[in-house]
């Protein structure tokens, strides 16, 4: 009990001095985080839109796909992004490997199908209720998309912060690909189970908090967003 609570004390120290390697690793947790929502947003809500408004031969299949790819085991997604970026693979010449912009492009392979199966369900539905609407005023099925995309942005908003909270609570991918390299791509998950398995509870305690901060507090803000727009209509 004793050092528990002397692991506590510790714990919120370093939280209220700020040591540089403490903010080090929260820093870079954000940044690969955005960055990733980021990428993935540009892949996944355009796929997203498309899918909810296109009609084609084998389409059910293809959503059915990216409905299994939301569940992709975070290991096997980054043992993936491994071979793509190890010497011997296709972008093995670029030296990305156990870099974050690896744990990037993992992060962002991990989301991207997430954000387009979401975003899918909610244009199609914004699709049926415009439908006949557009349809009037000569737009197309493709031609829709921006205005379901505007429509839909408080929802869209959401996504995106789904996906936030997904990226910023991973570790397996990461670790496999950036390595967990001190002061380079250690990141809050990373380092929370290295610490953890050394023994050092203060630090793993401390970046456990902020990383529980982190992800209530996007959630929170969903939840605050999703009842603004149902409050005011849009």
């Amino acid at each position: 009990m004793n050092d528990l609570s002397s692991a506590l004390a510790q714990a919120a120290g370093l939280l209220l001095q700020g040591d540089p390697g403490f903010r080090r690793i929260v820093g870079l947790s954000l940044r690969v985080s955005l960055t990733a929502v980021a990428v993935a947003a540009m892949i996944g809500l355009p796929v997203g839109a498309a899918l909810a408004v296109a009609r084609f031969p084998g389409r059910g299949a293809v959503i059915a796909a990216m409905n299994a790819l939301m569940g992709l085991p975070p290991v096997l997604c980054g043992l993936l992004v491994y071979l793509l970026l190890s010497r011997s693979g296709p972008l093995g010449q670029f030296g990305l490997l156990f870099t974050p912009t690896a744990m990037v492009v993992a992060q962002a392979a991990l989301i991207a199908p997430i954000l387009a199966a979401l975003s899918c369900q909610l244009l199609q539905s914004l699709w049926e209720e415009y439908a006949e609407q557009l349809r009037s005023l000569g737009i197309s099925r493709l031609g829709a998309v921006p205005t379901l995309l505007w429509e839909g942005r408080f929802g869209l908003i959401t996504v995106l912060l789904a996906g936030f909270g997904r990226a910023a609570a991973e570790v397996g991918a990461v670790m496999i690909v950036g390595g967990n390299i001190e002061g380079f791509t250690r990141v809050m998950t990373t380092a929370i189970a290295l610490e953890t398995s050394k023994g050092d509870l203060p630090l793993a305690i401390a970046l456990g908090l902020v990383l529980m901060l982190v992800v209530l507090g996007v959630n929170l803000f969903a939840w605050a967003l999703r009842g603004w727009a149902q409050r005011s209509g849009h």
